[in-house]
C-alpha cells in the first residue's frame, strides 16, 4: 500500500490503534495516511471531534467533510444538515480522486457512508469496521458497497451475513494495552469518570450533587466533555483545598495520555461505547457501564453486557440512574472490587491482537 483513507464519525482511539500498527509494519516505506471526517462532534455547534484535534498531531492528513447527519429528533439543524447531504456526496467523491488511496477503511458513522460510495464509484476497494456487538447504522448502509466488513464481536455476524464478515476484534492502542491488571486497591481509591470523547450530561448530572461526599473517600478524575467542562471548572473552584486536591477536571483527555489515567484508576464510571468497553475488558478495572438506551439496535447496552459476562463490569440503565443510585453502586464496587478483580484475572481480552488482524484485512482487501 502506498495510499489508505481512514474515515468515520467517533472513532478516534480505535482508529489510532490501527494507525499504530500500519506505521510499525511500513516504517522504512513510503506510506500516505489520510483521515476524511468530521470537525464538529454535534450539529451546529463549535465542539471539536476527537479525530480532528489529534489525527494531524500523528502525521495524518486530514480532510473535513461537509455532511450531513439523520438526526434521531428534529432540531432547529435537522433541515439544514439534510440539505447538506447532496453536498457532502460530492465532497466525498472530491476528496477520494484528490487522495486517489489504494485502499478506504471506513470505522462508520455518518461522514463514512459518502466515502465508501465515492470509492464504489472509482473502483477503489473499501472495508468496514464494526466496533460494537450489534451494527451500526451507516455501517449497513455501506455495506453493499463495501468489500469486507472486519468485526469487533461475532455477534454482529447475523446484522451483516457471513459472506463478507471477519472477525477481528476492536483495534486497542499499544500503551492501553500495556497497563498491567491491579492487585490491590489503592490507599485513596481513583475513580475515574468519563462519557466519552463527546461527554455524557445525563452522567454529569447525576454526578454533580454526589461528587462533594465521593472525594470524600476517593480521588476523582472526571472527563466531562467540552458542554460541561465550565460548570464543573466552577464547581471544583468552590471547593475546599482538601477537596479540590482530590478532583481532576478534563473536557477531553488526549488519547495519547489515556493510558496513564487507566494506570491510576482502581474503578471506572462510563458510557458504554464500544472503544470505551474494549479498553475496560483490557485494563480489567472495575466498572458501572451506563449504556445510552437510544444507541442504535442497542448497541451500547451489548457492549455492556459483554463486559459484565467478562466479570469486570455492572450495568446501570439510564432510566435507573439517579444520584443516589449512583452513589449506591459506586459503594458497591468499592466494598466488591475484590470480587471483580478476580473473576476477570485469568480471563483474556479478544482484542489483545486485534490491530494486527485488522491490519492483516485491510491488506488483503488492499491487494485485491
Amino acid at each position: 500500500m502506498k495510499k489508505i483513507v481512514l474515515t468515520g464519525g467517533h472513532a478516534a482511539t480505535t482508529a489510532i490503534a490501527v494507525v499504530e500498527e500500519i506505521i510499525r509494519r511500513y516504517q522504512d516505506k513510503p506510506l500516505e495516511i489520510y483521515w476524511i471526517g468530521v470537525k464538529n462532534a454535534f450539529e451546529g455547534r463549535e465542539i471539536p471531534t476527537l479525530e480532528s484535534v489529534h489525527f494531524s498531531k500523528l502525521g495524518i492528513k486530514t480532510y473535513f467533510i461537509r455532511m450531513g447527519r439523520l438526526q434521531r429528533r428534529f432540531t432547529l439543524w435537522t433541515i439544514p444538515s439534510l440539505l447538506k447531504i447532496p453536498f457532502g456526496l460530492l465532497h466525498a467523491l472530491y476528496l477520494v480522486i484528490k487522495t486517489r488511496p489504494d485502499v478506504i477503511v471506513s470505522f462508520g458513522g455518518f461522514a463514512a457512508f459518502p466515502v465508501v460510495l465515492a470509492g464504489k464509484f472509482l473502483g477503489i476497494p473499501s472495508l468496514l469496521h464494526e466496533q460494537t456487538a450489534a451494527a451500526g447504522r451507516a455501517n449497513l448502509f455501506s455495506l453493499p458497497f463495501a468489500n469486507k466488513v472486519a468485526l469487533a464481536r461475532k455477534e454482529s455476524i447475523k446484522y451483516f451475513g457471513s459472506s463478507k464478515s471477519v472477525v477481528v476484534g476492536n483495534p486497542v492502542m499499544t500503551q492501553i494495552l500495556e497497563v498491567p491488571a491491579r492487585e490491590k486497591m489503592s490507599k485513596i481509591p481513583v475513580l475515574f469518570v468519563t462519557g466519552g470523547s463527546r461527554g455524557s450530561q445525563v452522567v454529569n448530572e447525576a454526578l454533580k450533587p454526589i461528587l462533594k461526599n465521593l472525594l470524600e473517600k476517593f480521588y476523582v478524575i472526571h472527563q466531562t466533555g467540552l458542554i460541561d467542562y465550565p460548570d464543573f471548572k466552577k464547581l471544583k473552584e468552590k471547593l475546599s483545598s482538601e477537596l479540590a486536591s482530590r478532583y481532576e477536571v478534563y473536557s477531553l483527555i488526549d488519547p495519547m495520555q489515556i493510558d496513564g489515567v487507566y494506570r491510576r484508576a482502581d474503578m471506572i464510571v462510563a458510557r458504554a461505547g464500544a472503544n470505551t468497553v474494549a479498553e475496560i475488558m483490557v485494563v480489567k478495572r472495575p466498572a458501572i457501564l451506563i449504556p445510552i438506551p437510544f444507541s442504535y439496535l442497542d448497541e451500547q447496552t451489548k457492549n455492556a453486557i459483554l463486559a459484565k459476562k467478562f466479570g469486570i463490569a455492572k450495568v446501570l440503565k439510564q432510566d435507573e440512574l439517579s444520584s443516589k443510585r449512583l452513589f449506591e453502586e459506586i459503594e458497591d464496587i468499592y466494598l466488591n472490587w475484590e470480587v471483580y478483580v478476580r473473576k476477570s484475572r485469568d480471563k483474556i481480552s479478544p482484542d489483545i491482537n486485534a490491530a494486527s488482524n485488522f491490519v492483516d484485512l485491510v491488506e488483503k482487501v488492499a491487494h485485491g
